[in-house]
């Protein structure tokens, strides 16, 4: 455990140039007493760990040290190849970067862990895109990643339906969902969110901005992703299940919390194994698409003009096979 901690400090360190006790700390997840005792073992082991005063002060290394690689387990060593996998890094222009960092990666590591690349690369493929979904990246992507990464104002030129507006943004990170990638940037105050495939155009100045180091993307982007489904879900149909047919409306639904609401709010099985329960769907049209999949297994109380819809399916198939 200590062990693991005082790579851990050693590689903070290397990484971030000076820190305060107090900085390590935090990110350690210990006292500051520890910390003090930690750089005094690093210190007896000959590591170079200076110690600057005053308030601007903190804890650096010597002459640029660095440490080699040698503490890493085969696991964690596997773990950093497969965060290269080709794709996303691809989309955004950082192959070569990517294959770069790998090269320098693997010339720090010990013989018996340089086979790491090649065991993760034949163990784990990632293939992000949906089926029948074209593969190639959208055409401003690449811009789009340098301009995030050097907090650059972009010039977006972006496609509403038929209209196309332009929107000056701050770039501040890109989201890839299902084969599909976002933008999440500010306008003025606000946070937006971007398909980059319908973006038409973008230039990239001089001007920068200074990020919001509070944002936090992953955040956003939960919050967005669960906002945005909510909202589709604008109508409400009342149904019938079999056992069978509450199984199979899992694979139906576009979001889990819908299958988690459908199985909340069902009465208790009547005489034949079937519950009542309300379904939130985006519109009848849709409902009826998604349902008419279930069959018998499935029948729809509300509201009348579905199951119209479903009645004259019903009919229409029965004379298919009359």
């Amino acid at each position: 455990m200590r062990a693991s901690r005082l790579i851990s400090l050693l590689l903070l360190l290397q990484a971030r140039g000076s820190m305060t006790a107090g900085e390590l700390a935090r990110e350690l997840e210990v006292s500051e007493r520890t910390v003090y005792r930690d750089v005094l073992a690093l210190s007896a082991a000959g590591v170079p760990v200076y110690a600057d005063r005053g308030r601007a002060g903190g804890y650096r290394l010597l002459g640029g040290y660095r440490t080699r690689l040698t503490g890493l387990t085969r696991d964690e060593a596997e773990a950093l190849f497969l965060s290269g996998l080709p794709g996303p890094a691809g989309d955004m222009g950082l192959a070569d970067a990517v294959a770069a960092a790998e090269l320098k990666v693997l010339a720090a590591l010990p013989p018996a862990l340089r086979d790491a690349p090649a065991r993760a690369g034949q163990r784990f493929h990632l293939d992000v895109p949906g089926w029948f979904r074209e593969t190639g990246p959208p055409p401003w992507l690449t811009e789009l990643a340098r301009a995030v990464w050097r907090d650059r104002v972009v010039q977006l030129g972006y496609r509403r339906g038929d209209r196309e507006a332009t929107r000056r943004v701050q770039p501040y990170g890109l989201v890839l969902k299902s084969g599909v990638w976002y933008l999440v940037g500010r306008v003025g105050e606000d946070a937006r969110t971007y398909r980059v495939d319908r973006v038409t155009g973008v230039e990239v100045g001089e001007e920068s901005f200074d990020r919001d180091e509070d944002f936090d993307l992953a955040g956003y982007w939960r919050e967005q992703a669960g906002s945005f489904l909510r909202t589709m879900l604008r109508a409400e149909v009342t149904v019938r299940l079999s056992p069978a047919g509450l199984r199979q409306l899992r694979h139906l639904v576009d979001a889990p919390f819908v299958y988690d609401e459908v199985v909340a709010t069902a009465d208790e099985p009547d005489g034949q194994g079937r519950v009542v329960t309300r379904l939130p769907v985006e519109s009848v049209e849709v409902a009826y698409h998604q349902l008419l999949g279930l069959g018998p297994e499935v029948e729809v109380l509300e509201p009348p003009a579905l199951r119209e819809l479903f009645a004259d399916a019903a009919d229409r198939i029965r004379e298919l096979y009359r």
